[in-house]
């Protein structure tokens, strides 16, 4: 009887080591899941933040102020402008 009982105290002592153990480890997981989760919400604002700049780079007002300030480029006079034409090539 004294074998059973001393069994049975082990047995409750393990298990109760393995319930505060894995208990311990899903408490390590969750807070790395936070961490991570957080990551990927800067990385959202950054990508929003990435995505408007890029459409302020691309816009038609910049692209013709640099055109006309560092590639000295203007529009074409109207006598030169040949309608209906998408490249303005002259068609025999």
């Amino acid at each position: 009887m004294v074998r059973l009982n001393v069994f049975l105290l082990l047995a409750v002592v393990f298990c109760g080591l393995g319930a505060v153990t894995s208990q311990h480890k899903a408490r390590k997981l969750f807070q790395a899941l936070e961490v991570e989760l957080e990551r990927a919400r800067q990385l959202e604002v950054e990508f929003g933040q990435l995505q408007l700049e890029l459409s302020t780079w691309g816009s038609a007002p910049r692209i013709e102020k640099i055109a006309r300030e560092k590639l000295k480029m203007r529009s074409p006079e109207s006598e030169k402008i040949i309608p209906g034409t998408a490249t303005g090539a002259r068609t025999p």
